[in-house]
C-alpha cells in the first residue's frame, strides 16, 4: 500500500528549516519503521509541459507500507509521536491519500 501526502508549508514557514528537519529527521525515522517499505519527500519544481503554471502543492511524501495496521501501530507510540511532531508546525493541512495499485 502506498500514501502519498500533499502539501505547502505554512505561512512563515523557512524552506530550509523545513528541509533540513525532513532529511536529517523526517525522512531517517520513518524509514527506520518496521511498517515502511520506504519513505521519500519530494519537493515540486514546475508543471509538466507549462513553465507557466505553479504546482498545486510544493511537497509531496511518498510512504510505501507493508499493511495499515502495523504502520497505525508504528506512528501511534509516544516516541514517534514526539519525532513527527515538528510536522504539524511546518505543514499547512497537508493531505494523506490512501492508495493501492491496480
Amino acid at each position: 500500500m502506498r500514501i502519498i501526502c500533499l502539501f505547502n508549508l505554512k505561512p512563515g514557514v523557512s524552506v530550509a528549516e523545513y528541509e533540513e528537519w525532513a532529511k536529517t529527521r523526517d525522512i531517517p525515522t520513518v524509514n527506520g519503521l518496521g511498517s515502511v517499505e520506504s519513505f521519500t519527500v519530494h519537493k515540486a519544481t514546475g508543471v509538466f509541459g507549462d513553465d507557466s503554471a505553479k504546482p498545486h502543492f510544493e511537497y509531496i511524501e511518498v510512504i510505501d507500507i507493508k499493511g495499515m495496521d502495523a504502520f497505525v501501530g508504528d506512528i501511534s507510540t509516544e516516541d514517534f509521536q514526539a519525532a513527527a511532531a515538528p510536522f504539524q508546525g511546518y505543514a499547512d493541512a497537508p493531505q494523506f491519500i490512501l492508495t493501492e495499485d491496480l
